[in-house]
């Protein structure tokens, strides 16, 4: 079940960083805790390079909770407006220094600004 969480992690990443390539270049630690019926999951999620390890992330700049039933949606099918939304409704939680949070969440939004336009563009 591990190997599937982590082929999943690594995949929502790349997905995600494909989507707002402004975050590629950004190196973070992040920890990703997966609740699942009676127990918790750990993963070191390391970026740049898009690695995922098995265990407690001790040097995570931002954590990652969600259940693990939630988290294989996402990860399978979520986009940007997707964990945008988990992240608002509490679906999703993140911690960590609030400058990081922030950053990122601004570069996710221009993102969907620039994006939005680009759709008005092509309609108008």
């Amino acid at each position: 079940m591990s190997g599937d969480a982590k082929t999943l992690i690594e995949g929502a990443a790349r997905r995600f960083v494909e989507e707002v390539p402004a975050l590629a270049p950004m190196t973070l630690v992040v920890g990703v805790e997966l609740h699942g019926r009676g127990d918790v999951q750990h993963f070191r999620l390391q970026m740049p390079e898009i690695q995922v390890t098995k265990g407690p992330a001790d040097d995570s700049r931002i954590n990652v909770e969600m259940r693990r039933e939630f988290f294989n949606i996402m990860a399978t099918e979520g986009k940007v407006p997707d964990w945008i939304e988990a992240f608002t409704y509490g679906k999703a939680k993140a911690t960590g220094p609030t400058q990081f949070l922030k950053l990122i969440a601004n570069v996710v939004d221009k993102h969907q600004e620039r994006e939005r336009l680009k759709s008005a563009r092509k309609h108008a």
